[in-house]
């Protein structure tokens, strides 16, 4: 495993980090999806075995199981080996006691005494605002005086402008950033990470496959991949990108799978800082290109959105429009909308209350666009 320091704070972090956003589920029998703690402990634990120490969860993943599954995977030893990230949810945070509450809540979900990352979870200008009325910044110095939190953190959900705002009004510990080849004028931009390094404060990656948009390429990204002479998948290309700034530290993977962590091992064994040669930055350049000339709608099916108070399933109507037409397959698209629509989940459900854009990570008119979407699909 490649390791990378963490700027400032003086330790070293694995290139590859688990997220753990995305552990596998299944039925529990009772119509109820949950996390399959089984599976979950054995992809950890390899991860773990194989040199992986970043482990990045949050209050609300996997409807708010995930906390307490990691916790779980992490007794009887394993908790030592590792860091460990969590994030206070902003949305629950109404008044200055919520803040203290909410920690206490997360930590004894991951069964630590002290969280070595605490994030505030995706700010944007407006989040950010809200978290410095409530004390936050003060919040966070206390916990770490106190030894319940080591480093104190954000993660980001908005344009350049917004980072730097908050990268400069917190002596911030580290900062996690949506990134990736595709999202280089977009979110805190390469400007961003570039400003976050000049102030020493280290970069995780989130996002790097823009939420699995960059691993499952059509035909003509795969081509312009497949004419360099080394063969990669498009996982690999994506993660070498990353890999090949020197002020990121670690880049998160939510796998669901044994077959995933194992490949992803391998990627993250052969990164390294400047790795990139020029030819290799050209591919990926091309491969921008082609993805902007077929992508309807920037989701990233986080599914921050969600629920919708009418019942629209809004990623899974975005994820269908791209596929559509970035996989020019559009006849299976309007099948797969057709039972949404049925289902009583489709755009025409929409009341355009804008509960959603609220939420929004990547600042979507959902509104407007479902509407495109539902004349396009339908």
């Amino acid at each position: 495993m490649q390791y990378r320091k963490m700027g400032k704070l003086g330790i070293e972090v694995s290139a590859f980090g688990i997220g753990c956003m995305r552990f596998p589920m299944k039925d529990d029998g009772n119509g109820k999806r949950v996390v399959d703690q089984e599976l979950a402990n054995q992809i950890i634990h390899t991860a773990i075995e194989n040199g992986v120490n970043y482990l990045d969860t949050a209050y609300v993943y996997s409807d708010k199981q995930a906390e307490k599954v990691l916790g779980i995977a992490l007794q009887g030893g394993w908790r030592e080996k590792v860091y460990v990230a969590t994030k206070l949810p902003i949305w629950d945070c109404h008044t200055p006691e919520d803040l203290p509450r909410l920690y206490e809540e997360q930590r004894t979900n991951l069964g630590v005494d002290c969280i070595d990352f605490y994030l505030v979870h995706a700010l944007n200008r407006d989040a950010w605002h809200k978290m410095r009325d409530l004390g936050v910044r003060e919040f966070l110095t206390d916990l770490k005086a106190q030894g319940k939190i080591k480093y104190a953190c954000f993660s980001f959900h908005d344009n350049y402008e917004a980072f730097e705002e908050i990268l400069n009004d917190y002596d911030w510990d580290m900062c996690q950033i949506q990134f990736n080849y595709m999202d280089v004028n977009n979110q805190a931009t390469v400007k961003g990470v570039e400003l976050a390094g000049e102030k020493n404060i280290p970069i995780v990656i989130m996002e790097g496959l823009l939420g699995g948009r960059l691993a499952n390429v059509p035909d003509t990204v795969q081509a312009v991949f497949d004419s360099y002479p080394e063969k990669r998948s498009a996982v690999e290309w994506a993660f070498r990108w990353l890999c090949n700034f020197p002020q990121v530290a670690t880049v998160l993977s939510g796998v669901t799978n044994m077959e995933q962590t194992m490949d992803n091992l391998a990627i993250f064994d052969r990164t390294g800082v400047g790795i990139m040669s020029d030819e290799e930055l050209a591919i990926v350049d091309r491969a921008r290109e082609e993805y902007l000339r077929r992508t309807k709608v920037g989701c990233t099916g986080c599914r921050y959105c969600m629920p919708c108070p009418a019942g629209v399933d809004i990623p899974a109507i975005f994820g269908t429009w791209n596929e559509a037409f970035k996989y020019s397959s559009s006849i299976s698209g309007n099948g797969r909308y057709r039972r949404m629509v049925e289902e009583g989940k489709g755009a025409d459900q929409c009341v355009e209350c804008g509960a959603c854009m609220e939420k929004c990570p990547q600042s979507l008119n959902i509104p407007e666009l479902l509407k495109q979407a539902s004349a396009e699909l339908s």
